[in-house]
């Protein structure tokens, strides 16, 4: 398994912890699941999240 699935189910699993049920908890776990998914490929090299972070500067 890829750090990118494994972020991307850890962040599905803290979603699930953190709130069971309703609209709410589902935009949640898509956040989550989001952010876990970003972190996992950006430490396995495939997106290079600091570039986006840091904006533009001229």
């Amino acid at each position: 398994m890829n750090l990118p699935v494994i972020g991307l189910l850890t962040g599905l699993l803290l979603a699930i912890a953190i709130a069971i049920g309703g609209f709410g908890a589902f935009l949640g776990a898509v956040v989550l699941g989001g952010a876990g998914l970003a972190i996992g490929a950006h430490l396995s090299g495939d997106i290079d999240v600091t570039a986006v972070l840091r904006g533009r500067r001229e």
